[in-house]
């Protein structure tokens, strides 16, 4: 079985091998310890499962999900976030992840997700579930940032941490002019003028760390 580990963060990568190698001794686990040298290795090879974090150096992970889709790559994907569950699950889920964890969660949880994925099932929390099960019902209101596309999500979440535009446009490899593009837009159906209030309502939500 071989399996992909994307996080920046060695000391995740090896608690993560550990839970991997508990379930199967003779996995074969690859590294990566940013979005681009993730998405090279997607494309160059096959896995039965990849572990995806949501915030990476360059390409997140549900920048990869999105390229993932884009070239028709298909495979297993379970996306772990220090953010809280129902911030970024909905939006992994459509991108394709058949899962979604914070990264507190326990041991045997996480074990369980992973398990789940390799035989073919998709995981979530029962918060999840709930977040779901009412957006479906119609009974939960739409929050301001669910509007926003994923590339508008993205850069809302970088300009709220402080990143300036230049910046933004290399780790997204796009232009200067495409991110004011979508920071105009953003800052609209955001209903907002200022990066400011972007980090204010990115912290209460806890969009950023």
């Amino acid at each position: 079985m071989e399996i992909l580990v994307a996080d920046d963060h060695s000391i995740v990568r090896e608690g993560l091998k550990q839970v991997l190698l508990g379930i199967d001794p003779s996995a074969v686990i690859h590294e990566a310890s940013t979005g681009e040298k993730a998405f090279d290795m997607i494309k160059s090879g096959h896995f039965d499962l990849i572990i995806l974090d949501v915030s990476m150096p360059g390409l997140s992970g549900l920048d990869i999900l999105k390229a993932m889709n884009d070239r028709g790559i298909k495979a297993p994907v379970l996306v772990l976030s220090v953010h809280p569950q129902e911030q970024y699950a909905v939006r992994s889920l459509r991108l394709g992840a058949s899962g979604y964890l914070s990264k507190d969660s326990a041991y045997e949880e996480l074990a369980a997700a992973m398990q789940k994925i390799l035989s073919g099932g998709k995981y979530i929390s029962s918060a999840v579930a709930e977040r779901l099960a009412l957006a479906v019902e119609g009974h939960e209101l739409e929050q301001p940032h669910e509007r926003l596309s994923e590339r508008e999500f993205q850069i809302m979440c970088l300009l709220a941490r402080g990143i300036p535009v230049n910046e933004i446009g290399h780790q997204l490899y796009i232009s200067e002019k495409t991110v004011s593009t979508h920071r105009t837009r953003l800052l609209e159906k955001m209903g907002m003028k200022r990066n400011a209030e972007l980090t204010l309502y990115a912290i209460r939500k806890n969009l950023i760390s």
